[in-house]
C-alpha cells in the first residue's frame, strides 16, 4: 500500500491548486445554527463548495491530478478517460479544455441526461453504460486505445489536490470539534481529513457519510478492506461509485473516526430544508449535512461542527420532483 502523505506534500498540491486559477475559495458560514433552528450549543459551520468552480468540490482535485499528468499526455491525440455520474465529469470538462487535452467520460445510466448534456458542451465524449461495467469499460479503452485513465475519487494527486478544502477549513474554524464530510469514493473525505490530521489536529472528529443504499466505505470499515457495491443506488449519484477506493480507504483508515449511514429519503428532506434558507444544494451535496439533522452525528452537541456542502448542480425542474416525491 502506498505511504501515507506528509504535510508538505499536501501543502504543494494546495498550492498547485491555488495556482491553476481554476479554484475558488469558498466562503464559510459561520455561527449558522439559528438559521436552522438548531440548538444555541450547537456552532454550525458551512463550508459552502456548491459555490466552487463548476458547481462542486471536484475541481480541487482535478486541478493537481491534470497538472501531473506523464509528459507523454500532452496533445488532443492522448485522450484521457475517466467516469462520473456528473460532478467530476463536469469539472473534468472544463479543467481539460483548459488544458488543450481531449477527454472521453464514461456515465452510469442512471445519472441524469442533463449532465451528460453539459459534459458534452466541453467537447468531451459521454458513453452510458451499467454501473457494475464502468470500471471494466475503461479497462478496455486503456488497453486497446491507449487511453490514460484519471482516475475520479482514488488517484493520490486527486486526493491531495482536495486536501486544499481541509487547509481552507482550517483558516476559518481552526479548533474544530467535528468536521463532517459526504463519502462517495472516498477521495474528498480522504484527503481533506489528511490535511486537518496532519496539521495536528487530532482531537477533531472527522465523519464521513454515505447513502444507506450505496454503503462501500462503510462496508470496507466493516470488512477491513476497501471492497465493491456494483448495485448501489441513491438519489445521491454521485455518492453510489460502484467501489471504496483502495487509496481513498487506506487514508479514511488513518484519519477518520468512522462512517455515518442517512436513508435517500433523509437526504430529500435535507435538501428542501436548505433549498428553504436560500442554499441550492444537489442531493449528494447534502449527505453530511443530513447527519446533522438527523441527528447521527455521535456527541455532536456542544461542539464546533463544520458540515461541508459538497455541490450545488441541481435544476429547479430536479428540485421540483423531489419535492413532489417527498411529500407523496
Amino acid at each position: 500500500m502506498e505511504r501515507l502523505p506528509t504535510l508538505d506534500i499536501l501543502a504543494a498540491a494546495t498550492d498547485t491548486v491555488i495556482r491553476s486559477g481554476m479554484h475558488f475559495r469558498t466562503p464559510m458560514l459561520k455561527e449558522a445554527q439559528d438559521m436552522f433552528g438548531l440548538k444555541d450549543d450547537i456552532h454550525l459551520y458551512l463550508k459552502l463548495e456548491n459555490m466552487q468552480n463548476t458547481g462542486s468540490f471536484k475541481i480541487r482535485g482535478i486541478a493537481n491530478q491534470l497538472a501531473n499528468l506523464p509528459p507523454s499526455i500532452g496533445t488532443k491525440e492522448n485522450k484521457l478517460i475517466s467516469m462520473s455520474a456528473g460532478n467530476y465529469g463536469k469539472s473534468f470538462a472544463y479543467a481539460t479544455e483548459k488544458h488543450g487535452l481531449a477527454g472521453v467520460i464514461l456515465m452510469p445510466v442512471s445519472a441524469p441526461d442533463n449532465r451528460a448534456t453539459v459534459i458534452e458542451s466541453y467537447g468531451v465524449k459521454v458513453e452510458r453504460y451499467p454501473t457494475a461495467q464502468l470500471q471494466s469499460k475503461i479497462d478496455e479503452y486503456v488497453k486497446s486505445e491507449g487511453m490514460f485513465f484519471c482516475h475520479s475519487f482514488d488517484d493520490p494527486y486527486l486526493i491531495h489536490g482536495h486536501s486544499s478544502l481541509g487547509f481552507e477549513i482550517l483558516e476559518d474554524c481552526p479548533d474544530p470539534d467535528v468536521v463532517v464530510i459526504c463519502c462517495g469514493g472516498g477521495g474528498l473525505l480522504a484527503g481533506t481529513a489528511a490535511a486537518i490530521r496532519l496539521s495536528g489536529n487530532t482531537k477533531c472528529r472527522i465523519y464521513g457519510v454515505e447513502p444507506e443504499g450505496a454503503a462501500s466505505m462503510y462496508k470496507s470499515f466493516k470488512e477491513g478492506k476497501a471492497v465493491g457495491l456494483p448495485t448501489a443506488s441513491s438519489v445521491a449519484s454521485g455518492l453510489a461509485p460502484p467501489y471504496a477506493g483502495k487509496l481513498a480507504y487506506h487514508y479514511c483508515k488513518n484519519y477518520i473516526d468512522d462512517i455515518i449511514l442517512v436513508s435517500d429519503e433523509e437526504i430529500l428532506r435535507t435538501m428542501l430544508r436548505l433549498y428553504s434558507r436560500g442554499l441550492v444544494v444537489e442531493a449528494s451535496g447534502c449527505a453530511a449535512f443530513t447527519a446533522l439533522f438527523e441527528r447521527k452525528i455521535p456527541n455532536g452537541f456542544g461542539k464546533k461542527i463544520v458540515i461541508v456542502v459538497t455541490g450545488g448542480n441541481v435544476t429547479a425542474e430536479e428540485m421540483y420532483q423531489h419535492k413532489i416525491n417527498i411529500k407523496g
